[in-house]
C-alpha cells in the first residue's frame, strides 16, 4: 500500500508540513523532538545524572538569627 512512495510525493507531503505549521515551529518541534530521544537514549543506558535538587529544611518560625 505504502510502497509506491516515492521522493516527489515526499516532496509535496513537506511543502504542506511547511506551510501548514511555517519554518519556526518546525524547528522548535524538532529541537524538542531530539531533546526528547536524547533523554530516551540516556534512559536506556542507564546513565543516571543526579540534577535533583535537595530541598531545604523548613525553617523554625520560633529561631531568631
Amino acid at each position: 500500500m505504502f510502497g509506491d512512495i516515492g521522493a516527489p510525493e515526499l516532496i509535496i507531503v513537506l511543502i504542506i508540513i511547511l506551510l501548514l505549521f511555517g519554518p519556526g515551529r518546525i524547528g522548535k518541534v524538532a529541537g524538542e523532538l531530539g531533546k526528547g530521544i536524547r533523554n530516551f537514549r540516556e534512559g536506556l543506558s542507564g546513565k543516571d545524572e543526579e540534577t535533583t535538587v535537595k530541598p531545604e529544611p523548613p525553617k523554625d518560625p520560633n529561631q531568631t538569627k
